[in-house]
């Protein structure tokens, strides 16, 4: 996981957004009104963000108690308990939402992550995501990405090149960018470019880039590519990677797969934190937190 200052800022924006200048649904509960909630998978999944919902709660109450039942990246099923928190019923309450928020989606880029790993883990090709992220969440989406098994493309524009169509087009061309973006960047940084043809791969080949995306080719012009290459450059496949097709494009000896979808539109996974035992001097009821 990050270091806690990296998020903390991303933690506490979401919740002024959520609470903003007080939750009103909470004054009908005294403030010491204390007890314990209880957290619950809906759905199967792989687990991920439990150290951004423990920050959470802790945000709004440091007195808050937190007893996690799973550890990050572990497999889920309906039913299971996830962790106990103990603690003011107000402050829970206040923390709930944006706890599930983020729970949810990480789980669910976890989740999806690992069964595009599962399908060709025996292959050896990489899953990797891209910048497709939602503003502001980029690094815990790609924490999501890890937890479930892939690995991580480039951060930001900042760390490597990568060079596509309307790069190659504004300055006249794939060697001509090449060129000069060379003589702008250290020996240190990678050079990827972005191939929609054979043609174009056989440039980027003779200008001897670091890797070369194929994007949106067919399974024959992969094969084709992947030969051609030979190993000389790192090999990587992107555009409409799906369940059912990642093991095909994979089977045609790319180095590397990059998925859009792990990051910018999978789907959540359903979790419930539900009060079901008050301490016995209080009054016991059953609320569903929604």
């Amino acid at each position: 996981m990050f270091p806690t200052f990296i998020y903390d800022e991303i933690i506490e924006r979401a919740l002024k957004e959520d609470i903003g200048t007080g939750d009103l649904s909470t004054l009908v509960i005294p403030e010491d009104l204390l007890g314990e909630a209880k957290l619950y998978a809906k759905e199967e999944g792989i687990i991920c963000g439990i150290p951004i919902v423990e920050k959470v709660f802790k945000k709004i109450d440091p007195n808050i108690i937190i007893e996690v039942k799973v550890k990050e990246g572990d497999p889920i099923f309906p039913g299971m308990l996830i962790m106990v928190v103990k603690g003011s019923f107000a402050a829970i309450l206040q923390a709930e939402r944006t706890a599930l928020n983020f729970l949810q989606h990480l789980s669910g880029i976890s989740t999806y992550t690992r069964k595009l790993v599962d399908l060709i883990q025996d292959l050896g090709v990489k899953v990797v995501d891209t910048r497709k992220t939602i503003p502001g969440m980029r690094l815990l989406q790609k924490y999501a990405v890890r937890v479930g098994g892939g690995q991580n493309h480039r951060f930001g524009l900042y760390d490597a090149v990568m060079l596509k169509d309307n790069h190659l087009a504004a300055v006249g061309g794939l060697k001509e960018a090449v060129q000069r973006v060379r003589n702008k960047v250290g020996h240190m940084v990678k050079i990827e470019i972005e191939c929609e043809t054979i043609e174009q791969v056989k440039e980027a080949l003779a200008c001897g880039v670091d890797v070369i995306m194929l994007d949106n080719m067919s399974l024959e012009e992969m094969r084709t590519a992947v030969k051609l290459i030979n190993h000389q450059s790192l090999v990587e496949a992107s555009g409409g990677i799906t369940a059912e097709n990642i093991r095909a494009i994979a089977e045609t000896g790319v180095d590397v797969i990059s998925v859009g979808k792990l990051t910018h539109s999978v789907k959540s996974i359903d979790f419930s934190l539900v009060i079901d035992d008050q301490k016995p001097s209080l009054r016991k009821q059953t609320v569903t937190m929604g």
